[in-house]
């Protein structure tokens, strides 16, 4: 038997219960910044993420998270 494909899921954003993760790449295009902008958000303890073999992946309500507290009224 073939296993449905959620549709809410998109093919690279991996689901452990009701948490999903992007990969630092998904992040940088979310926030429209560099990888390397999402690497140190990541390692300066900013933005939280687990680690996976080599890589990281940042929970997607974190990433979202972060954009909201980082929102400012500049006028």
């Amino acid at each position: 038997m073939q296993a449905k494909k959620s549709e809410t899921n998109s093919p690279t954003t991996a689901t452990v219960g009701q948490v999903q993760f992007m990969t630092v790449a998904e992040v940088a295009k979310l926030m429209r910044v560099s990888k390397m902008t999402v690497y140190r958000l990541v390692h300066s303890g900013e933005l939280p993420a687990v680690r996976v073999g080599k890589s990281f992946r940042v929970p997607e309500k974190a990433a979202h998270e972060y954009l909201r507290n980082a929102y400012f009224d500049a006028g």
